[in-house]
């Protein structure tokens, strides 16, 4: 699955590609922290998505990991929601007890300039981790799906609405099963989409076989870049002092396909 992504692009960027777009609110980006974004931390993110009142697209802040507009209180899906980080595509359409397919009309984009995963090497304690981004882009899109949810304010009364979203995956192509290929979601990858069809992902309605034709979408294996990284997840310094998406040169690291060093 997909737990790590980057953003590393000026907010008005967003609007090259999507012109007509709307920021509900102000967006600032610390870019620091913004190089490596975890998942399990539920920070904010810049999210575009079509509003429902007035069918244009607009970008706010939401927070990655889902939680289900029937939950009441926050603190009683604490555990429940890492797994909402990722919804696998599969379960989108064709699961109907599933909470992604109650929201499947809630589509959204998640703005990034690459993602993080691991790959574990034989007789290697620890795995090593890759930057991953689409070629020649420095912004790409992944598809989503988001939720709203409504809190009282113990205090005030007041009703809080919350935006969530979580990241759609998908069976991996053949570079990221050889990167992501280990642990109970091995051989799993987000679901990298092409601009042309990032953009399809919002139109106002989808038919079921366009919706489909989306999920079933598979990046071509040589239009990924890649490279291996230094350790993402330690407060530990890269001993070369460079930024945490640059490459690292790991001593007898095997070539993809190959598990022994």
């Amino acid at each position: 699955m997909c737990y790590d992504v980057s953003f590393t692009i000026n907010i008005n960027q967003l609007s090259d590609y999507f012109p007509e777009l709307i920021y509900d609110e102000q967006i600032e980006i610390n870019f620091e922290q913004a190089i490596h974004i975890v998942g399990h931390a539920y920070g904010n993110h810049p999210i575009i998505y079509r509003n429902r009142e007035d069918l244009k697209l607009h970008c706010r802040l939401m927070e990655w990991g889902v939680i289900p507009f029937y939950v009441k209180e926050e603190s009683s899906f604490v555990r429940q929601r890492a797994s909402m980080l990722n919804a696998r595509s599969e379960r989108i359409l064709d699961d109907k007890t599933s909470y992604w397919n109650k929201i499947r009309n809630r589509r959204c984009l998640i703005p990034v300039s690459g993602i993080y995963e691991h790959r574990a090497i034989k007789g290697w304690k620890k795995k090593v981790p890759y930057f991953i981004s689409i070629k020649d882009e420095q912004l790409f899109f992944l598809p989503g799906l988001y939720s709203v949810v409504e809190f009282t304010d113990k205090e005030t009364g007041e009703i809080i609405k919350k935006y969530t979203y979580t990241l759609i995956t998908r069976k991996a192509n053949e570079v990221m099963a050889q990167i992501h290929n280990d642990g109970d979601n091995a051989n799993r990858m987000p679901l990298f989409l092409s601009l042309s069809l990032a953009k399809q992902w919002l139109v106002e309605e989808l038919t079921e076989d366009e919706y489909r034709e989306i999920l079933a979408y598979q990046i071509p294996d040589e239009q990924l870049e890649y490279h291996p990284v230094y350790t993402i997840r330690s407060s530990k310094e890269r001993p070369d002092g460079k930024m945490k998406n640059e490459f690292y040169e790991w001593d007898k690291l095997p070539a993809l396909g190959q598990m022994n060093p």
